[in-house]
């Protein structure tokens, strides 16, 4: 019937609305009433329309990322409120989802003659402030040159990464590297724990020394169990995930992307839900931080 009403509406000004209902047996109410209705399905058209541009920009901006629940807080960061439900609808009808990730197989090569630190985490991978936990771990990143090795140090107050390093090998030095990084541009604190898997690179004198060095405390989850360090191993599957999981053509082309991936997007662009604040970026969860100790000083 509604191909009727928009043919009246169409014509009416040739033949008259009283004539063409009267040829298409249709009563003039009823198409008055679906006129009414028109105006507003098409100004609701027109702004799902808007919407879905404004959450295109959001996904793109994302790297493809950003599912229903960031797009949602996004957009409530920029001042619009707008129901979840609607938004969903808009992104299922045009096609725009998130990422989803990949489980990742453990990599970890445990060293037989070391003796492993004991496990200070106890899977519980939530601290009130920064400085006070890390999390570390190694992946492998494919390129046409051989693989890179990313080694990284999560804070898990803030999910910052605080401390990465990048390399043709994967020897304890790359694990000190990112350690090392960690510690010049964080404010680590006396007793820090610093939590990783029993790979040999974290098993090592050298990292062991290092750790000592800075004052903190190693831990270490079992070997082969992923949900010790389930936090640290979260990041390289977001990471991968909506870095896009693919062959680089060199190992600099692979570096250049990671850098940008952590330091412009992960630390300071992409939001995380925060139990407390609500979703914020990683930088801005340290921050909040700081003013509160600012404050309580």
């Amino acid at each position: 019937m509604s191909e009727a009403y928009a043919f009246i509406e169409a014509e009416k000004t040739t033949h008259g609305v009283a004539l063409l209902c009267r040829l298409l047996k249709v009563a003039r109410s009823s198409f008055y009433t679906w006129l009414a209705g028109e105006k507003t399905r098409r100004a609701r058209k027109a702004a799902d329309d808007a919407l879905a541009h404004e959450i295109t920009v959001l996904h793109l901006a994302s790297r493809g990322a950003y599912g229903v629940p960031r797009i949602h807080a996004e957009l409530r960061r920029l001042g619009h409120r707008i129901n979840r439900k609607r938004i969903e609808r808009v992104m299922r009808e045009r096609g725009i989802a998130g990422v989803t990730r990949r489980r990742r197989r453990s990599l970890t090569r445990p060293s037989k003659r070391a003796v492993p630190a004991p496990d200070l985490m106890v899977r519980d991978f939530t601290d009130p402030a920064p400085g006070m936990k890390l999390v570390g771990d190694i992946t492998f990143i494919p390129t046409d040159e051989g693989w890179l090795s990313l080694a990284t140090w999560l804070d898990l107050a803030t999910r910052e990464i605080v401390g990465y390093s990048m390399a043709d090998h994967h020897r304890a030095s790359l694990v000190v590297d990112a350690l090392v990084m960690a510690a010049g541009r964080s404010r680590l604190q006396p007793g820090c724990i610093a939590h990783s898997d029993r790979g040999s690179e974290y098993t090592s004198d050298e990292l062991r020394r290092e750790i000592r060095r800075l004052g903190l405390r190693q831990s270490m989850g079992r070997t082969g169990s992923c949900f010790d360090n389930a936090a640290a191993e979260s990041f390289f599957a977001l990471l991968k995930a909506e870095i896009g999981t693919r062959c680089w053509p060199d190992r600099a082309s692979a570096r250049a992307e990671i850098f940008a991936f952590i330091e412009t997007f992960y630390n300071r662009q992409r939001l995380r839900k925060h139990p407390v604040w609500g979703y914020l970026t990683p930088l801005e969860i340290r921050q909040r931080h700081e003013q509160g100790h600012a404050l309580a000083a």
